[in-house]
């Protein structure tokens, strides 16, 4: 499975040991994100990660920021992107199984990074359930 990540300044650590999970279970990761703490655009680092779900390149993407809503609504802003804003494992089963996510963002300002990896691994473990719930996915584009 591939995965694409992108962070800015508030995630640096947190993409680090998400990366070392996803590589240790055998994902291709492709990392956007900056390895520095110095300020920069959350943005920048988010559209990347939400082209190559947009296009396929990436089955699921991972971004963070300190809240994660900026970069949320970024990535949420491509066609086809599905992003949840996810602070506990419960909350990121629930926007796979019933809203069928492809993104995932994380406030590393709000979950520590043991969270934040076990909210990814949660995350992309969990089916789409379908169902009742595919017809309300289908509502979510705008056309």
């Amino acid at each position: 499975m591939k995965i694409s990540i992108g962070n800015d300044h508030a995630g640096p650590e947190y993409k680090k040991a998400i990366v070392k999970m996803l590589e240790a279970k055998g994902y291709e990761v492709t990392n956007y994100g900056t390895d520095s703490f110095d300020s920069v655009d959350y943005p920048d680092f988010g559209h990347p990660v939400a082209t190559d779900v947009e296009t396929g390149k990436a089955d699921f993407g991972i971004v963070i920021c300190g809240s994660g809503n900026g970069i949320a609504m970024t990535v949420n802003k491509h066609v086809g992107v599905r992003a949840g804003l996810c602070w506990t494992k419960e909350i990121a089963y629930l926007t796979r199984l019933h809203n069928d996510a492809n993104i995932v963002s994380i406030p590393a300002r709000y979950t520590s990074i043991e969270q934040a990896v076990e909210i990814v691994d949660t995350f992309l473990n969990t089916a789409f359930e379908g169902g009742r719930h595919q017809n309300r996915v289908n509502k979510i584009a705008c056309s």
